[in-house]
């Protein structure tokens, strides 16, 4: 059970990856078409500076790489617990849901970026985070009472 329950931070960090991939693939010829060229771009530029030249579709890869890189280093060491600690068939599956939700957040941020469907998305994702940290908090303080 410990290496399934490491499956879905794998996917999930390979999700992001692919984000990465999908961001640059979609950015660097959207920055060409305004005549930039990152060879001359001034000293200390950041991926939020090209907000206001690019097209918003062209940003909302990026917004989502973004969110990729913030609540999800929840979701690893969670998953990581759960692993250590015996998480259940229950956890696995849930941790499978949380990276579905969070691969189709972002492909619909990437494309349709629709905040209503956005929000529940990310919504019922938390959701799953929030039911595995509970978990999680149970198993060690199951372990750490065992251990006294």
């Amino acid at each position: 059970m410990q290496a399934q329950m490491l499956a879905p931070a794998a996917v999930l960090v390979l999700w992001s990856l692919i984000m990465l991939g999908w961001t640059a693939a979609t950015r660097f010829p959207a920055m060409a078409k305004t005549g930039m060229d990152v060879k001359t771009a001034p000293p200390g530029g950041r991926g939020q500076d090209l907000e206001a030249v690019l097209p918003p579709q062209v940003s909302w890869k990026s917004h989502n790489y973004t969110h990729l890189m913030e609540q999800p280093t929840v979701f690893y060491p969670t998953v990581v617990i759960l692993a250590l600690l015996g998480g259940s068939q229950t956890d696995l599956a849930i941790a499978w849901a949380y990276v579905a939700l969070r691969v189709v957040h972002s492909i619909w941020q990437a494309t349709v970026n629709t905040i209503p469907v956005r929000f529940s998305l990310f919504l019922l994702s938390t959701v799953c985070l929030f039911v595995l940290a509970i978990h999680a908090v149970e198993l060690t303080l199951l372990a750490q009472g065992a251990a006294a």
